[in-house]
């Protein structure tokens, strides 16, 4: 499992995670429904808050994860078979 630093706590959680599981305790987070505002990321880093971004499609955790102030990316319960994605291959292709 892949893990990402959640925010300045020291501590580290999974990069992606399906909603509501307890290791990405996402009272201490700004929840956010995409990446796009990216002040707010920037922000909200800077500040050292555990930044977790809910996403339902491959497309949509690629560009969460692209984004280093992202801490966890929740994926919906009906989508946990999204956990399964091959992040590399997301990410770079089939073959690497």
């Amino acid at each position: 499992m892949r893990e990402r630093w959640w925010g300045a706590s020291g501590r580290r959680v999974p990069e992606l995670a399906v909603e509501g599981d307890p290791a990405a305790p996402v009272g201490e987070a700004l929840v956010l429904e995409d990446v796009g505002d990216l002040e707010q990321l920037r922000e909200a880093f800077d500040e050292g808050l555990p930044i977790v971004v809910r996403a339902s499609s491959p497309e949509a955790i690629k560009a969460a994860l692209a984004r280093p102030e992202v801490a966890c990316v929740l994926v919906p319960a009906d989508r946990a078979d999204l956990l399964e994605l091959d992040l590399t291959e997301l990410t770079y292709g089939v073959g690497t």
